[in-house]
């Protein structure tokens, strides 16, 4: 496998900023529809940082319908195995070579209660971490993020076509990611920049219109025509509109017969200002889980599926960036139609 060694050096750079060093213990998490490259890379960098590692590998679960997984943060490789997360409790750092991630996998919490820390590496192409590189404003920037939700009440969203939702942040569980799983007990995704909002059950209510150029990551696929969806207490009531887009949205939710795979999962806006919107057509659809377009700037991001705050767990699941969104939090814009207000920025 031809690896290139400046991708090695993105990945060793990240990690050292992830506090790992020669004296702790790591483990890469893969299984085996892995991406290769990512592997290789990865430990590569872990031996020149002069860490021993292991490598486990979990053989991929038959998806047995009845459509394609894609893109859920939620692997069910680990699938319970009792061993697997005792070698991963005992580790210092994990390196998530998965490919949904564990994000949203069920076994997160206990893994995370032995205070290990979790770097999910996004299952894209490696020159995306080498392009996108390390922006040394983002970490405090996405705090500063948090801080301002954490405080808040209520996020509206609003947009020149008739995007109109709130979101009640009573009990919601509030996180931002800036790619650095530094502190222990805590997951990052790479790449980073994200602030998101869990939802409590029934705090989500009003209209979502997606229009051209917002983006169904599940697909990864820009929409070509209007979305419009109607949500009452979390879950989608309706979903409005004769294109294809509305057609797909409404097809591939119905395929698995889950009422939660119409609910929010969760809500927020990306941070980072070295990811770009318009990089779907420049990739084949496989060398891309399009973390790049959840953490742009200035984009509103909002999920359906599996919250584990409001107890919902669900395969269905779609990620879906919008542009020119205004973001408010209690009153006060935080991003203005799409872009980062200066406070954030």
């Amino acid at each position: 496998m031809n690896l290139r060694w400046s991708r090695v050096q993105a990945f060793v750079d990240q990690f050292l900023r992830c506090g790992v060093n020669e004296r702790e213990t790591v483990v890469i998490l893969s299984e085996s529809d892995s991406r290769m490259e990512l592997i290789e890379t990865a430990s590569l960098a872990l031996g020149s940082i002069g860490v021993s590692t292991s490598t486990f590998v979990l053989p991929t679960p038959p998806n047995l319908g009845p459509v394609p997984i894609r893109s859920t943060g939620a692997s069910i490789a680990i699938d319970g195995n009792k061993a697997v997360i005792a070698g991963l409790e005992a580790a210092d750092f994990v390196v998530d070579c998965t490919v949904e991630g564990l994000l949203h996998a069920p076994e997160l919490s206990e893994i995370l209660k032995s205070e290990t820390r979790v770097l999910m590496i996004s299952n894209e192409h490696p020159e995306v971490f080498e392009r996108i590189g390390h922006d040394p404003t983002l970490a405090d920037r996405v705090a500063k993020g948090v801080t301002l939700l954490t405080a808040s009440n209520q996020m509206k969203i609003a947009s020149d076509y008739g995007t109109d939702l709130t979101v009640d942040l009573a009990g919601a569980v509030i996180a931002g990611s800036d790619g650095l799983a530094d502190k222990p007990g805590t997951i990052a995704h790479w790449p980073g920049g994200l602030v998101l909002a869990f939802p409590a059950k029934g705090t989500v209510n009003g209209t979502v219109v997606m229009v051209p150029g917002d983006i169904n990551l599940t697909f990864k696929n820009y929409l070509d025509s209007e979305i419009k969806l109607t949500v009452e207490s979390d879950f989608i009531v309706s979903i409005e509109g004769d294109g294809t887009d509305a057609e797909l949205f409404r097809s591939y939710l119905a395929a698995w017969e889950e009422s939660d795979a119409y609910a929010i999962s969760h809500v927020g806006w990306g941070m980072n200002k070295n990811c770009r919107w318009d990089v779907l057509p420049l990739y084949e659809k496989s060398d891309l889980n399009g973390t790049e377009l959840r953490a742009f700037a200035g984009n509103f991001l909002w999920s359906t599926g599996a919250n584990e705050v409001a107890g919902r767990f669900c395969r269905g699941h779609f990620d879906l960036p919008m542009r020119n969104c205004t973001v408010s939090l209690d009153g006060e814009p935080v991003v203005v139609k799409g872009v980062l207000t200066t406070d954030l920025s």
